[in-house]
């Protein structure tokens, strides 16, 4: 079998060399920028190291003389221009052992040998057996793809990225992730960022020690300790706001992390599943998501389906929900008609699983006859998505707002309007302290200095 050839474009020198180190089943080769553009051999794969001069001149040739092989893109932190180049993946300088390898081996189609790696189920019943997918329902290629991605998962101890849109089930498949590891035995964690307070992130996150603030009366074990041994789920992890993600970025640069008010640091021994509903490509090229910590979260990844494109999975997850809520209201199962088939096939599912299921349970619980029709369901193809979810969520926007600045006003009261003891007791620095108290507008009038 051929081996894998990889050009790594670099002008200092010992990338090549490392490479070849960590992936020794890659035939791997140093060739310079100038030479792309007379050599007749075609790579399978090209890295690039972004301390080039013209790093990304050598992205455009790339694509121009070989448009379809993957680019990978080796970068310090503070270099992320090449994040707006047409690259495949960029890894962040200093890199996890194994992380390069990883990322390499998917980018070249090739899956990474592991002596530890158990052997892969074939048949899908096995794997939803195996990895508690029952409620993951449906038939179609598009859903089978992703559910045969999880015991390869799973096998890894690489970070995960799940994408997909509202209601496709991320968290079925980070749990079912997590129970093909080896963390199986271990906790499995799941956090809304949403709905985290920017100001309580670390403390959530890390924990804090007795005394570590005015009203921490006792030690708060956080979530990172929560799920020690076993996995932390990120959901909707595009919410966190820049600083967030500054901080949760540290941890899965150094893993480790110090609990408000301690002076130990403790090892945080956690594989993190992140999930997001908006593009994360798109949030990094507007500078909404830091494009250091999308590359650590995106090691590996699995895009889940809408409703959308799956759509011949909606009749039997329709018949699975009408027999399960008439099961739940102890009533007899109504019949599905044609014309109500029909219905749920023509209709645009912008919620997805979520709003079908829902679809289904108001019709089961309303029914006043053994057959459901088209009239059964309350659905409009006028729905607009955005703007019903963004109704939805003033109410939680809100009372979030109202918490942190009850907690604030609270905080400046305790320590007698003094803003330097608040931010320490709040573990926040004096000047991010400050700038939360004007986002809240509470002035000079409530706040002294030292």
């Amino acid at each position: 079998m051929t081996r894998t050839l990889i050009w790594v474009i670099e002008d200092r020198g010992g990338l090549a060399t490392l490479i070849h180190g960590e992936c020794p089943e890659f035939s791997v080769a140093a060739v310079r920028r100038q030479n792309i553009l007379v050599t007749s051999q075609r790579p399978d794969l090209v890295v690039i190291e972004a301390g080039e001069r013209l790093a990304a001149k050598s992205v455009r040739e790339m694509r121009s003389y070989h448009p379809a092989v993957p680019v990978l893109v080796v970068a310090k932190p503070s270099n992320t221009a090449l994040l707006t180049e047409d690259i495949d993946d960029f890894v962040i300088l200093p890199f996890q052992p194994g992380e390069l390898r990883m990322r390499l081996a998917r980018l070249s189609g090739l899956k990474p040998e592991r002596a530890d790696t158990p052997e892969c189920p074939q048949s899908i019943v096995e794997i939803r057996a195996k990895y508690r997918m029952e409620a993951v329902i449906g038939e179609s290629a598009a859903l089978h793809q992703a559910i045969r991605k999880v015991p390869r998962l799973g096998a890894s101890e690489a970070n995960v990225l799940v994408t997909g849109e509202t209601g496709t089930g991320k968290e079925l498949f980070a749990r079912a992730i997590h129970y093909a590891s080896a963390r199986c035995d271990h906790p499995f964690v799941p956090v809304n960022c949403a709905a985290l307070p920017d100001a309580l992130f670390e403390n959530e996150l890390f924990g804090h020690e007795k005394g570590a603030y005015t009203d921490a009366s006792s030690a708060g074990v956080g979530l990172l300790a929560l799920a020690d041994g076993g996995s932390l789920f990120l959901d909707e992890i595009d919410s966190l706001s820049l600083t967030s993600q500054a901080k949760l970025l540290r941890v899965l640069q150094d893993r480790e992390y110090r609990p408000l008010g301690s002076q130990r640091m403790l090892r945080a021994n956690v594989r993190i599943i992140a999930a997001a509903n908006a593009p994360l490509v798109e949030k990094v090229a507007s500078h909404q998501f830091r494009g250091d910590l999308f590359y650590r979260l995106n090691v590996l990844a699995i895009h889940l389906p809408s409703l959308a494109e799956r759509r011949e999975d909606i009749p039997v997850l329709a018949k699975h929900f009408v027999t399960r809520f008439a099961r739940e209201s102890q009533s007899p199962v109504p019949k599905l008609s044609s014309n109500a088939f029909r219905r749920l096939m023509d209709y645009s599912w912008p919620g997805n699983i979520r709003e079908l299921e829902s679809t289904i349970q108001r019709a089961v619980v309303l029914a006043d006859a053994p057959v459901l029709d088209a009239s059964s369901f309350d659905l409009s193809d006028n729905f607009k998505p955005v703007r019903v979810w963004h109704e939805c969520f003033l109410p939680i926007k809100k009372a979030l707002y109202e918490f942190e600045h009850e907690y604030l006003t609270g905080l400046l009261s305790q320590q007698e309007g003094n803003v330097t003891r608040a931010a320490r007791a709040a573990g926040k620095d004096r000047r991010s302290f400050q700038r939360l108290l004007r986002s809240h507008g509470i002035g000079s009038q409530s706040a002294s200095a030292d």
